[in-house]
């Protein structure tokens, strides 16, 4: 027996039924990615940055708070 017969079945079977559906796989994966964020994860996007909005101002409201009380509370806790 050849070296050559001994490859040929097995490379038969692959580009029979693995080369295909890999290259299905491929391409559908490549599909999805392109499409974008799903509906969901538009909205979860959404509520994430509403609430990253809301804590910024949070910060802004506690930070304008500290300087009325005690002016020098950034150098203090800086260090």
């Amino acid at each position: 027996m050849d070296i050559h017969e001994i490859i040929f079945v097995p490379l038969i079977l692959f580009m029979i039924f693995v080369a295909p559906l890999w290259v299905i796989m491929h391409y559908r994966s490549k599909n999805k990615i392109s499409q974008g964020l799903t509906e969901t994860e538009l909205n979860q996007l959404n509520a994430l940055t509403l609430k990253a909005e809301k804590m910024a101002e949070r910060i802004k409201t506690l930070e304008a708070i500290l300087d009325a009380d005690s002016p020098r509370w950034r150098t203090q806790h800086d260090q």
